[in-house]
């Protein structure tokens, strides 16, 4: 049985994390180095962090902070936000970024995504996509963190970003984000049934059940912020209770 992931992650700006509805009102959480140790002592099973002012701001993401979460890691450690070259993932990964994580200008460039794949491999490459629900059973893309609607179909995207190399997609609801309603299944059932690479589903977790939820609807990891920045759970208590509910994890 495939084993399933739970990825707290880590948004910054400035140096701190941050946390936010719909990816405003944000508020200070902490510093990201102290923040992604703790995970990891609980159990995470990857740490994500997206600089999410480095693409607004029209600069590279502040490599310190990928440095001294290195350093306190012995987990996988993926890293986005202002990656638009080969240069900027390279310097991630220099600083110790396992794989790198591509929004607004791969959807602005989609050859990025083959370029950065033929040099270091799929399996380095993370497409993240912000989708907001226009109709029933359709979502667009939005990009620059929100600010941006593309009109382009996420379901479709979904499928281009993976035949054009990525190896993972991180498939945010921008509906449900920071706003505990649970992750958007209708979205990542769609999503999930129109591509063959993993698909990690954020936005919106608040309970055990909305993670359970979307292993069901077919995600293959769950990723959170609020619930673990707050204290509402930790990530070992999440595991043992998903395993109560028969899904697969590391614990």
């Amino acid at each position: 049985m495939l084993t399933r992931r739970i990825i707290p992650c880590l948004d910054v700006t400035d140096g701190r994390v941050v946390k936010g509805i719909r990816f405003a009102g944000l508020r200070d959480m902490g510093d990201p180095a102290a923040l992604a140790a703790e995970y990891a002592s609980q159990g995470a099973d990857e740490i994500i962090i997206l600089d999410i002012s480095a693409t607004t701001s029209l600069r590279a993401t502040a490599a310190d902070v990928v440095s001294r979460c290195r350093a306190a890691l012995s987990i996988p450690l993926t890293v986005g936000g202002g990656v638009r070259s080969i240069d900027d993932a390279s310097r991630l990964l220099d600083r110790g970024a396992d794989r790198v994580c591509v929004n607004s200008a791969a959807v602005e460039r989609p050859g990025l995504i083959t370029e950065l794949a033929d040099r270091y491999g799929t399996q380095c490459v993370v497409v993240a996509a912000d989708a907001r629900r226009s109709s029933a059973f359709c979502w667009t893309i939005l990009t620059r963190s929100g600010q941006l609607d593309t009109g382009l179909d996420a379901v479709r995207w979904a499928r281009k970003a993976g035949e054009l190399g990525a190896g993972e997609m991180l498939l945010t609801s921008w509906d449900r984000d920071g706003t505990r309603d649970g992750y958007d299944l209708e979205l990542l059932r769609a999503v999930c049934g129109a591509t063959r690479i993993p698909v990690v589903a954020s936005g919106g977790a608040a309970t055990v059940r909305h993670m359970k939820d979307a292993f069901d609807a077919g995600a293959d990891a769950v990723l959170a912020a609020s619930i673990f920045h707050e204290g509402v759970k930790s990530v070992g208590a999440i595991k043992q209770a998903l395993s109560g509910f028969g899904v697969e994890v590391r614990l």
